[in-house]
């Protein structure tokens, strides 16, 4: 029997956000939407030319597949015949053909990390490669994984447990001292529990099942000094344990990120509201058993079922507001979550989200992306340059720039929209602008109305040239830029031009 991948696989070590110069979107022709291939591979069309027929595929009958009307592509030691896919995929024929009869893994993870592949080409599966999975790229086992990490090391994390009559809590060293609470994702299901610790680019997981029942709520603490984590679990009864549980799949591992799947959990829709004309505000609550903090300029993934098709799409969480007044409430293990979300009329996935009733589920995946805290040290200027929805990275670095950068001396926001009816949290800019005097907001429209007297246009040497000027000729300084490819790819090049680093530019792709 050949093990077919499940649909709830995403492609590990997903991006939100490349950088600039990732895959482009082209054109489709009508008829040949994200909708329109779902319709087709829920007609009974075999799109694999096997008539249902699932095979183990050989290398070399692997390379005599390479044309665009028969092109199969091995991803993660499985085969699918994408030929039925060129004129639905969204980065055009090309890109596709650029793994056609080969592994086409390394290069899936280059640009398309983030997309549900098994999902989305479930019925075009051929089969799987006939040879070792520990030849093919991406396929290592966990194990050996495991081992290549120096798994007993004196750098390797371990942990512990110890209770008392009505708690049990589990230690975990990670020896590392830049250890905080964004670092620790637990997840607790029946008697699952499962803690996964961001230790540099790697995820040492705990995944064990526990000998007897606890309660839902429990604490997470961080002793940063040292590196130790303590989690601390409430029993249903007041005896004393023989032993914490049985270990459960990859657990005391330390696994490459790049190399792990992600992780879902359930999340209740508890308040949705309208920021724009066709802008939502949507406020999540973690389930109870869930300790998860979405580290600031890192996304998650949102996923829904849409006529029997996992999709899954990647979003920036953002504050509640800009104004530490109105922040959400502070409860434990901050159950909240909050998006911005453009909602596409004629889209698939935003229209489904927006449907959702309060009360509804959504599932939310683990936090991933590359922006790191450390590239606020000693910042003095912060420049943000955004268009559009790519606003909400720039919320909660705004919020974080303003309350806990000591040596910052000015923050400017330059957000390039539409119309004025596009501007997202217009009033709130505009009153924390003039509640810290650090911060200063320019709106720029490229279809204004003979009323606006502000800027107007697109991204422009001009604009910039104007815009970027530092405090001091040798400040430190950060220039952060996210909104559609055309607008970032165009706003990197002119941040060259005007002679800022590579080191200095954080850029984010919508």
């Amino acid at each position: 029997m050949l093990n077919v991948p499940s649909q709830s696989f995403p492609a590990p070590r997903s991006q939100q956000r490349v950088a600039a110069g990732g895959r482009s979107k082209v054109p489709l022709k009508q008829g040949r939407s994200l909708m329109d291939w779902i319709r087709l591979t829920k007609s009974g069309k075999d799109l694999t030319g096997l008539k249902g027929r699932l095979i183990e595929v050989t290398e070399e009958e692997l390379k005599k597949h390479n044309k665009k009307d028969d092109c199969w592509i091995c991803i993660r030691g499985f085969v699918y015949n994408v030929s039925p896919y060129m004129e639905y995929h969204p980065g055009g024929e090309d890109e596709l053909m650029r793994a056609a009869g080969s592994d086409g893994t390394e290069l899936f993870d280059q640009v398309h990390r983030w997309v549900n592949y098994e999902s989305m080409l479930k019925e075009c599966l051929v089969g799987r490669m006939a040879v070792k999975p520990a030849v093919l790229k991406g396929m290592l086992p966990k194990s050996q994984v495991t081992d290549t990490l120096a798994k007993e090391g004196p750098n390797y994390p371990s942990y512990d447990w110890f209770q008392t009559d009505s708690l049990v809590t589990i230690a975990i060293y990670t020896k590392q001292k830049d250890i905080n609470l964004d670092s620790i994702i637990v997840d607790r299901q029946d008697d699952s529990f499962r803690a996964e610790t961001i230790i540099k680019d790697c995820l040492y997981l705990i995944h064990i099942g526990l000998s007897r029942e606890v309660q839902e709520d429990f604490s997470v603490r961080v002793i940063e000094s040292v590196g130790k984590i303590e989690i601390v679990l409430k029993k249903k009864e007041n005896t004393s344990w023989n032993f914490l549980g049985h270990p459960l799949e990859n657990h005391h591992s330390l696994i490459p990120r790049k190399d792990t799947g992600l992780y879902y959990r359930k999340c209740q829709l508890i308040s949705k509201e309208d920021v724009t004309h066709d802008t939502r505000l949507f406020c999540l609550m973690l389930p109870p058993s869930t300790h998860l903090q979405v580290p600031i300029g890192q996304h998650v993934y949102l996923k829904l079922s849409i006529t029997g098709t996992e999709i899954v799409k990647p979003y920036t969480p953002v504050s509640g507001s800009l104004f530490s007044e109105f922040k959400e409430p502070v409860l434990p293990n901050n159950k909240y979550i909050y998006f911005l979300i453009k909602i596409y009329p004629t889209g698939l996935f935003t229209p489904e989200l927006d449907r959702l009733q309060i009360g509804d589920f959504v599932s939310m995946s683990s936090p991933e992306g590359t922006f790191k805290i450390s590239e606020f040290q000693e910042l003095e200027d912060l420049f943000l340059l955004a268009a559009g929805t790519g606003f909400t990275p720039m919320v909660k670095i705004l919020n974080y720039a303003l309350t806990d950068i000591p040596t910052l001396r000015k923050v400017k926001l330059m957000f390039f929209n539409k119309t004025e009816d596009d501007i997202i949290w217009r009033s709130q800019l505009e009153k924390l602008a003039f509640k810290d005097k650090r911060l200063d907001v320019e709106f720029v429209l490229s279809a204004p109305t003979s009323e606006w007297n502000g800027k107007q246009g697109h991204i422009s040497p001009a604009l910039l040239s104007e815009f970027l000027k530092r405090n001091l000729d040798k400040s430190r300084v950060l220039v952060c830029i996210c909104g559609p490819v055309p607008f970032t790819e165009q706003g990197i090049r002119l941040l060259h031009d005007l002679n800022f680093s590579k080191n200095e530019i954080h850029s984010f792709t919508a």
